[in-house]
């Protein structure tokens, strides 16, 4: 213990006694590394950070307060003298001040591109996977769990990596507009204690992760899931930090919350509310046919409190989360069959209580077609733009698990459509985090599930596309196993006697004029073999597909079509022959520009 308060009292240039002092005022919860003066407790890195704004970059009647808030705050952290609590409470108010800085400018859209794998602003890999994104004054910090197994299928994402969840570490990214991260730091690594003497390195599962900002304390406390044997099992992990990109410590390991019947549980996610309350959201671990609310203690958010139930399905549901559109509350989650893509099943507030009654559950609209765009349920961010209010579905692709596509991460908007929300597929789209404003990309796709990648088994009707049959047997569609370029499925239409028919899809697009592109390949004689495209107005246009053996990209460019209802079809006819279509896409090409590449 002396040498410890001899360490810290060199780092600071203070008396040992005054450290003494300081830690023996110390809250019981606290963990050992918050040791020190209580203006070390990330005061000093927030004001740092927050002096390099510039006042010409916000509105005077939002930069005023915020002055005031930075002033005090850096009076605060420069005073040795200064307790915990009002080094806290210059925390809470310099971030709430921040959060209310208003851009001077409009603001500039920014390209969300999924369906590929992300990058940080150093070009490195993100690794985030079943985490929460969270906005602490004016900066958005996205933490997740990176695992062995999202760096092998990065590396070759052909093939299925089972069940490799060998933890890392949780990192942290900030940004300002949603888009663009930049990596600030591993706040958790394998060596990070979890209480009793064990480490994160030493549990069998860590994962599902949310954190919070504790006003009273001045922490930021991340609840985790953990699987640990030496801790007791299944349980919420509560780590804490005094910055948001702090090295996080123990703070308490809870194995039961109340009114759950299990230990542990089967997903969470944390929810801040407007008022500042925080949540933990989550179904029972075993059977995850209940699902929870349940608030995180308000003195210290080291506790879970007692859950409240706000719905049941016997089937089972994880990917809990919640989000908050014009004073409703709703609870996301997605089936339950092992990180594959699902509907996302909603419950809905009925009243103003996020812990008070719910709707029964009902499928969010726009996630039918391609199943929430090839994810499951991961979490929700709410940004409340100057000009309109926009929810980000921030998708899951667990794919080296279920080999659901290419990318882990896959973000689409979520808007009020008449008195329900709904979710947008996009494969591309533009976003601007001050006015809170959306727009379809320039590279979007129009086609859903144009991969045949949302099924987790072969099925003879792949999700989003409708069979029809001209001639012959009933069943001729299926996706197979063995897509181009390596991916698990494609489509597959034919059948080993005389035959006519194939799939189709109704989308609506703006007008314009587009590119259709696919692999295709062919087995057998084929008396036709084709994808028709037909606008709003019965204007089509074929593109015929010759035979192949191997997996060939077809192209047909410059496509008018009328705004409205467009249908594309996949035709073959045969005696005893096979059409193998995969990766379509419908792609919108730019206004006296060439078609997309």
């Amino acid at each position: 213990m002396k040498r410890t308060v001899r360490a810290v009292a060199r780092r600071w240039g203070l008396p040992a006694a005054v450290v003494l002092l300081v830690a023996a005022a110390a809250p019981f919860s606290a963990p050992v590394a918050a040791a020190g003066p209580a203006t070390d407790r990330g005061l000093k890195t927030l004001v740092a950070d927050y002096k390099t704004r510039v006042p010409a970059k916000y509105t005077v009647d939002s930069w005023a307060p915020f002055a005031k808030a930075l002033t005090t705050a850096t009076d605060v952290a420069v005073r040795a003298s200064a307790t915990a609590s009002e080094v806290a409470t210059a925390k809470t108010a310099l971030m709430t001040a921040a959060a209310g800085l208003k851009a001077a400018d409009e603001g500039t859209f920014q390209t969300i591109t999924n369906n590929t794998f992300w990058n940080d602003t150093e070009g490195n890999p993100i690794y985030s996977q079943g985490g929460g994104v969270v906005k602490f004054g004016d900066t958005y910090y996205w933490y997740g769990v990176h695992y062995t197994g999202a760096e092998l299928y990065r590396a070759n994402p052909t093939r299925l990596y089972n069940n490799d969840v060998t933890f890392v570490s949780i990192p942290v990214y900030s940004s300002k507009d949603l888009v663009n991260w930049k990596f600030e730091n591993r706040v958790a690594t394998r060596s990070t204690g979890v209480g009793s003497g064990a480490t994160l390195g030493g549990a069998g599962w860590v994962g599902r992760l949310g954190v919070s900002y504790n006003e009273n304390t001045g922490k930021y406390v991340l609840a985790v899931q953990m699987w640990h044997t030496g801790r007791g099992g299944h349980g919420v992990l509560l780590l804490q930090g005094d910055s948001p990109t702090d090295n996080f410590d123990y703070g308490y390991f809870q194995t039961q919350i109340a009114n759950s019947p299990t230990t542990g549980t089967g997903d969470q996610t944390v929810f801040t509310d407007d008022n500042g309350k925080d949540y933990l959201i989550f179904s029972n671990r075993e059977g995850r046919s209940r699902a929870f609310v349940a608030k995180l203690r308000e003195s210290d958010s080291l506790r879970v409190e007692p859950a409240v139930l706000i719905g049941t399905n016997s089937s089972g549901r994880e990917g809990n989360a919640m989000f908050k559109l014009d004073g409703k509350y709703y609870h996301a989650a997605s089936d339950l069959h092992g990180w594959n893509t699902s509907v996302t099943h909603v419950l809905e507030s009925t009243g103003g209580d996020i812990q008070g009654s719910y709707s029964g559950e009902y499928t969010l609209a726009g996630t039918e077609m391609d199943y929430s765009h090839v994810t499951q349920t991961g979490f929700f961010v709410t940004v409340k733009g100057t000009k309109q209010n926009t929810v980000i579905f921030a998708g899951d692709r667990w794919a080296d698990f279920a080999w659901n596509g290419i990318g882990y991460n896959q973000w689409m908007p979520v808007t009020k459509s008449g008195a329900r929300p709904r979710f947008h597929s996009v494969s591309q789209w533009q976003f601007n985090a001050t006015t809170g404003e959306w727009r379809i990309g320039p590279q979007n796709n129009y086609l859903l599930n144009p991969d045949f990648q949302a099924d987790r088994i072969i099925v003879p009707q792949v999700t989003g596309w409708t069979n029809f049959r001209e001639t012959g047997p009933s069943s001729i569609v299926t996706n197979v196993n063995g897509g181009a370029n390596g991916s698990r499925f494609g489509l597959r239409v034919g059948a080993s006697q005389s035959y006519a028919g194939g799939v189709r899809q109704r989308i609506t697009v703006p007008a314009g004029t587009y590119q259709l592109a696919l692999s295709a390949k062919t087995s057998g004689q084929l008396s036709a073999a084709q994808v028709t495209v037909t606008d709003a107005t019965g204007s089509a246009r074929t593109l015929g597909i010759p035979p192949s053996s191997g997996w060939t990209r077809r192209e047909l460019g410059t496509i008018p079509l009328s705004a409205g209802a467009v249908t594309v079809t996949v035709r073959a006819a045969s005696g005893n022959g096979y059409l193998f279509v995969d990766g379509l896409s419908l792609v919108k090409v730019p206004d006296g520009g060439s078609s997309p590449s």
